[in-house]
């Protein structure tokens, strides 16, 4: 496993063109991966080429490592082909008159001056590429041709990898297949990476920290799960989206009922089988804040078989609906859950009220579910 770096990073980028205005400003450090995330239309993929210096038109700066990429008011500009980013777009952009071998040789020759550990065979072994290398693009399907388009930019040797909305061209069962890959991507590689998605469910799966876009503007830089959990972001990240991300460590799997069965800190929690998943795996689970009931006494003799203890940490009601958000810690995590506001009256819930969170086994969103570590 390579060492994750983390490296300082700034942006101030203003451009203008038509009816739209971006006007992001970024002072982050960058380490494993980072989401920049929001709704289509919201300026992530032209931030994007700000960043990588395809776009020459935006005012302002961008700093990396200490190397200032773009000042405008001094006039600098290093251009795309100058500065250390690996950028992976939608469609790949593969070489189709060569085998996938070539295609990675390419960009293995082209780069080896820049020195550094990424080589070619750990390339191919970490990206499952073994079986495609005399293969030609065009008979490859579109997971595999993000892996081998992901394969070439990394033998570019970046510093910083940029991956523009990777998988937003793959069906569900593709999608699945490739990101466990991009899930481990900076402990493979050590790399920084920026990760450009509107999919909840993608961003809960990969990202450490998020950079929240939208209408060209910054709106909260934070850890995944508290992003996910913000209300002043719900217009953003979708309302009947939000909720919270929770991680518990597999126990074990029950081959007769065809349940995985984890732990969340001395807490048994189920859910439908995952074979991928191993006793000892540390797994992040996002559970959807409708998918959460609420009882202040142990519920009995009911089907749900998820029942968590908790205490009640804040409540925010929204008076023009007839719901409220209440979170619940569960020792060090929290979980939200969407409730009428009748229902929080007759239940008397405060801050600090003992509660008990109830989650039906099959409402856990797996496709914001991944494998995180083991040990």
């Amino acid at each position: 496993m390579a060492r994750v770096a983390t490296v300082p990073f700034s942006c101030n980028a203003r451009l203008t063109f038509g009816d739209f205005s971006l006007d992001a400003r970024i002072d982050t450090p960058l380490s494993g991966t980072t989401a920049l995330f929001g709704p289509s239309g919201g300026g992530k993929s032209t931030l994007l080429r700000v960043i990588a210096g395809l776009e020459n038109r935006a005012e302002g700066h961008v700093a990396f490592d200490a190397q200032v990429w773009a000042d405008s008011a001094k006039g600098l500009f290093i251009p795309a082909h100058r500065r250390p980013v690996g950028v992976v777009f939608q469609d790949g952009r593969l070489f189709t008159h060569l085998t996938v071998a070539r295609n990675l040789r390419y960009a293995d020759r082209r780069s080896r001056h820049r020195g550094g550990s990424i080589d070619i065979d750990t390339v191919v072994e970490r990206l499952s590429l073994a079986p495609l290398l005399d293969r030609r693009p065009g008979t490859l399907s579109g997971g595999e041709r993000q892996r081998v388009a992901l394969g070439r930019t990394l033998l570019t040797r970046p510093a910083l990898l940029l991956l523009d909305e990777p998988l937003s061209a793959l069906d569900r069962a593709r999608k699945a297949d490739i990101l466990p890959y991009l899930r481990d991507l900076p402990g493979a590689f050590g790399i920084p990476t920026l990760y450009v998605s509107h999919a909840v469910e993608e961003i809960a799966q990969l990202a450490e920290t998020v950079i929240v876009l939208a209408e060209g503007r910054v709106r909260g830089i934070g850890p995944v799960a508290d992003m996910l959990e913000r209300i002043d972001l719900q217009p953003v990240t979708g309302r009947f989206e939000a909720g919270a991300l929770l991680e518990a460590r597999v126990t074990s799997q029950d081959d007769e009922w065809r349940l995985t069965r984890l732990d969340l800190e001395g807490q048994p929690l189920v859910m439908p089988m995952l074979t991928a998943l191993s006793p000892g795996e540390v797994v992040r689970l996002r559970v959807r804040a409708r998918d959460v009931a609420l009882a202040v006494t142990r519920p009995e003799g009911i089907s749900t078989r998820n029942i968590l203890s908790g205490v009640v940490d804040t409540i925010t009601a929204e008076p023009e609906t007839a719901f409220a958000e209440v979170s619940v810690a569960l020792g060090s995590q929290r979980i939200r859950a969407r409730v009428t506001r009748e229902a929080v009256a007759g239940l008397a819930l405060a801050s600090g009220t003992p509660v008990y969170a109830l989650i039906k086994s099959a409402s856990f969103d797996r496709r914001g579910l991944t494998g995180s570590r083991s040990g």
